[in-house]
């Protein structure tokens, strides 16, 4: 919603969308582990919230992970949610 605030087009906004989401995907340690990263990107990769649901599935599938376990996780992951869903309501412009 945040980007459909500020793209002119549907079009616009799905190749926005597409962009910035193959770059999460790419730096949140599904594919590389974040430890053989850079130390630079993974400082990067603290503000990608896509790291720490990959957290959460690797703990749940690998380890058996329980709520107790994932609850710093999904508290991240709740908190991007209300930050990006505010931004997208206090960006939103009301045309006539």
């Amino acid at each position: 919603m945040f980007i459909s605030n500020h793209t002119e087009t549907q079009q616009q906004a799905i190749f926005i969308a597409w962009f910035f989401t193959v770059i999460f995907i790419l730096m949140s340690g599904l594919f590389t582990p974040i430890e053989s990263m850079p130390t630079w990107a993974q400082n990067v990769t603290l503000f990608n919230p896509i790291r720490y649901f990959v957290e959460v599935i690797r703990m749940v599938m690998l380890k058996g992970a329980g709520f107790h376990d994932i609850k710093n996780q999904l508290a991240i992951i709740v908190l991007y949610a209300f930050v990006l869903y505010a931004f997208a309501v206090w960006s939103y412009k009301k045309s006539n």
